[in-house]
């Protein structure tokens, strides 16, 4: 598979065959695609008036109606139903009777509709860094404003113990929001490019910056937007662009089928908003759903979010770090909660989105499960160990700091026992 040599463990490696896929509207299968003049006019997609509300409800007609018809048919059978059959159709043409699965972030999303569809034909299921079906809008917005708050605050509490942190004995959280006030303004510059920031902008690289997590790097970064030297590495700027040439990818059109994150009124926007702001003091919201809301405007959700029921007898591996930026402990929590018994839950006491590699103890747990099928006891945790315990390679500042286009990036891959 492309990317398991430094995904995966050498003994997960010798005992399966690999099997890596790009889900369906994304990557280098069918993306969903749109017109670049199309897409190039997006409003600013944190709404501030009834106006921007209005602009927004005219803007998603035209765009899904161009995306449509660029992508054809499949735009409307992107959802993760259409996924996980998908998954089992490249099951049965491989000739396996039953699916042994490991996913990440929006890949949990997949296993746990392939284990509602085919509960019989699961084998093993590793899920890492779980997405929570059962959210409406309200709990998704919240719960992420609570996730990236608290990532964003083990952040300031390293930055404050550690120096090595740059901004070690400065009020992080008043420069940080002095950053955020000027980009609102439109006074805040981004040093390599010159481009204007936006709020929403800023508000990225508390995000990215925990996802690794990569402490380090983003206290470089925000003193480098206050004026300090640049980092060794520059991330590019943050958040949506205008694209070069004549098409656009559009993957949020997954999400939008498989959340109902549409809303009906700038009022009910706006209350939204403020619940974030109150519940994320630093942060204000989380950018990855506020940048992704308002393209589900007049795009239909088609897999209901619903909680999840699983009848199979297969066991099932859960896991979430407690100080995850993008799919918050609470959803894996949740997930393995509807899924029953015959789910476990590993929890990761420390930081960052996926936990599978970051230490051995959760990396061993989840390898003698897909390897074994044996699951450890319900409520088993892993303390953070050293960076000697580290089981696979060593990261740079560039690969611990996402650069994609996709949030919650998908990582499903396959495996079928070697005999």
């Amino acid at each position: 598979m492309y990317g398991a040599p430094g995904s995966y463990t050498e003994e997960l490696q010798r005992r399966f065959d690999i099997v890596g896929f790009d889900p369906r509207g994304v990557g280098r299968s069918n993306p969903v695609i749109c017109s670049a003049s199309v897409y190039n006019r997006m409003p600013h997609t944190v709404m501030r008036s009834q106006a921007d509300f209005d602009a927004w409800n005219t803007f998603t007609k035209e765009l899904h109606a161009d995306c449509r018809a660029r992508t054809g048919p499949l735009y409307d059978h992107v959802d993760s139903v259409d996924v996980a059959r998908d998954l089992d159709a490249l099951r049965a043409a491989l000739g396996e009777e039953k699916l042994t699965y490991y996913g990440i972030s929006y890949g949990t999303l997949i296993g746990q509709m392939y284990a509602e569809l085919f509960p019989d034909r699961v084998r093993a299921l590793g899920l890492d860094s779980n997405m929570d079906h059962s959210l409406g809008v309200a709990g998704f917005l919240a719960t992420e404003a609570i996730a990236i708050e608290d990532a964003f605050d083990q952040f300031v509490g390293w930055c404050e113990q550690d120096t090595s942190c740059v901004l070690h004995g400065r009020d992080i959280r008043a420069i940080w929001k002095d950053l955020r006030e000027k980009a609102r303004r439109g006074e805040l510059k981004y040093p390599s490019t010159g481009q204007t920031m936006t709020e929403l902008q800023v508000i990225y690289n508390a995000a990215l910056g925990t996802e690794g997590p990569a402490w380090r790097l983003l206290s470089e970064v925000i003193n480098w937007l206050n004026g300090g030297p640049p980092p060794e590495w520059v991330p590019p700027l943050s958040g949506r662009q205008p694209v070069e040439g004549d098409v656009a990818y559009l993957p949020t059109a997954v999400l939008c089928q498989d959340y109902n994150l549409q809303v009906r009124s700038y009022s009910e926007y706006a209350a939204l908003m403020r619940v974030s702001n109150q519940l994320a003091p630093d942060t204000r919201y989380h950018p990855y759903p506020i940048d992704d809301l308002p393209i589900c405007m007049n795009y239909p959700t088609t897999n209901t979010p619903h909680a999840l029921r699983y009848t199979g007898d297969a066991p099932l591996l859960l896991g979430n770090s407690l100080h995850d930026p993008a799919t918050p402990w609470i959803w894996s929590a949740n997930a393995a909660r509807q899924l029953g018994s015959k789910a476990v839950l590993l929890t990761y006491e420390g930081w960052g989105h996926r936990i599978y590699g970051k230490d051995k103890c959760q990396t061993d747990i989840f390898d003698e499960y897909l390897i074994s099928l044996k699951v450890p006891p319900h409520g088993t945790r892993c303390a953070v160990g050293t960076a000697e315990e580290s089981v696979l390679r060593q990261q740079t500042p560039s690969q611990t700091w996402p650069t994609g286009p996709n949030h919650w990036s998908a990582g499903p891959v396959a495996g079928w026992p070697l005999s």
